[in-house]
């Protein structure tokens, strides 16, 4: 469905279908949503080739690494929630207070209605299906708004979505930043947004015009330092495979390196000759190689590459919207690639001359959504793990600790509100009601008034209560 011809009333009308879906409780049966996530896991099998072909126009990823960051992960999500959603929505009966004995007292899941999903373009079929999947098997409705800027993906999403769900229980609605707005004014029960700090901000303030509970999953400077211990040849591949994927279009890619300067040099000729070895020499020809989303974003990531800076790349034809693997050295803590997150291939290298200094930094900045810390020293990781405020991260890795559905994954302060994936993500579309069931024996008159014979009670409450 698209909004940009003015078609109001046709939201209006889709709205009011879903609501009268959702209050008829067509979606509460666990059976039901679990065939609907059952026939979304069919669609994606069936169309997985179409999925990476979509990829591909958008992005000029490769079938691979398409299959890798979006296929098999929103496979794996819906697999996990299918077995455990007769778990997770089962009411949970609470051990009750003493001052409150002889109640039975529960937690009962319910989902909140109508939801709206607003997803970016980076990762289209990940970042729309996963909090789907989510809604979904929490008993909501769901209306998706996909990003206009990778077109293919957003189109095949719609054919996927529309031949598995009734448009009264999930709908996409095409469109650009209006038809987002447009979204926004209206009354859902729950949004769900992945993209920008800039838009989120846009989407809290709409959000709390109508008191609608919303989960934010941003992004921002994500840092990776290389400690003096650190195993610079695995270290070396495993930050430009985290950089480079997606060609750096990624929330979660680091974004700035941090090292020791007695291990810089060395570490960053291990950083060339991993990209060379990853990509080869002509690096715009390799079809494993992405490019940037549009060129307003190559104009932004090309403003960041200072010729007398770069150590390797720096190459960019704005036709194919190609920007090389680009690493910069020199680099001040004030200069414009350090002033907002890069999303893009281009990796800035700093030093820090201790430990203290790394974190002060780090904390100077808004809070990131993630941290990669390369070490072979324990009191390293508890160092950064106990100073620095982040969303997750990894030791000796980069990417890799939102693969588990089991984890949940999000921000923090900047970077996002709420978490999702597996049940963590259930949870965020889940309202959690509690239920305290009452006897009409014993009856118990001591919290009656009048309260002035009772006063004796009050020291022998008081110390059932002292620590």
């Amino acid at each position: 469905m698209n909004t940009s011809t003015g078609a109001e009333s046709a939201v209006r009308d889709l709205l009011r279908g879903q609501r009268a879906f959702f209050d008829n409780g067509r979606t509460l049966p666990l059976p039901f949503r679990i065939h609907c996530l059952r026939e979304l896991q069919h669609a994606v099998l069936k169309r997985q080739t179409d999925i990476e072909d979509a990829l591909q126009t958008d992005l000029r990823r490769s079938h691979f690494e398409s299959f890798l960051s979006e296929t098999i992960l929103v496979l794996a999500g819906i697999k996990h929630a299918v077995k455990n959603i007769p778990h997770w929505a089962a009411p949970q009966k609470i051990r009750p207070s003493i001052l409150n004995f002889c109640s039975t007292d529960m937690l009962i899941p319910e989902p909140y209605g109508l939801s709206l999903i607003i997803s970016p373009w980076n990762y289209p079929f990940l970042l729309t299906l996963g909090p789907l999947t989510a809604a979904v098997g929490a008993g909501n409705c769901a209306v998706l708004k996909p990003s206009e800027l990778a077109p293919a993906s957003s189109s095949l999403l719609e054919e996927i979505v529309g031949a598995v769900f009734n448009p009264e229980h999930v709908a996409v609605i095409q469109g650009d930043a209006d038809t987002a707005r447009d979204l926004l004014s209206r009354k859902f029960d729950k949004i769900f947004f992945t993209g920008s700090a800039r838009v989120g901000k846009e989407v809290l303030k709409a959000a709390a015009e109508r008191l609608i509970p919303t989960t934010l999953e941003m992004g921002g400077k994500s840092p990776c330092i290389v400690a003096e211990t650190a195993d610079l040849p695995k270290a070396a591949r495993r930050i430009v495979w985290g950089k480079l994927f997606n060609a750096g279009q990624t929330c979660l890619a680091p974004d700035y390196l941090l090292t020791h300067p007695s291990r810089k040099d060395e570490l960053l000729k291990l950083l060339v000759k991993t990209i060379k070895s990853f990509y080869g020499r002509d690096i715009k020809n390799n079809p494993d190689y992405p490019r940037i989303i549009n060129e307003k974003n190559f104009l932004r990531l090309s403003s960041y590459i200072e010729p007398d800076k770069v150590v390797c790349g720096g190459e960019q034809d704005i036709r194919d919207l190609y920007i090389a693997p680009t690493i910069l050295d020199g680099v001040a803590w004030d200069d414009p690639v350090m002033t907002e997150e890069i999303f893009g291939p281009v990796l800035p290298v700093l030093t820090y001359a201790s430990l203290e200094e790394a974190a002060q930094r780090i904390k100077a900045r808004e809070k990131p959504l993630a941290l990669y810390l390369f070490t072979s020293d324990q009191r390293d990781v508890d160092f950064f793990w106990s100073k620095c405020s982040f969303g997750g991260g990894c030791v000796n890795d980069t990417l890799t600790h939102v693969i588990n559905e089991r984890l949940p994954f999000g921000g923090v302060g900047a970077s996002g509100m709420g978490r999702y994936r597996g049940q963590w993500g259930w949870r965020e579309f889940s309202h959690l009601k509690t239920l305290s069931r009452r006897n009409n024996y014993p009856y118990i008159p001591l919290r009656y008034p009048p309260y002035s014979a009772k006063e004796r009670f009050k020291s022998f409450l008081a110390h059932l209560f002292r620590c």
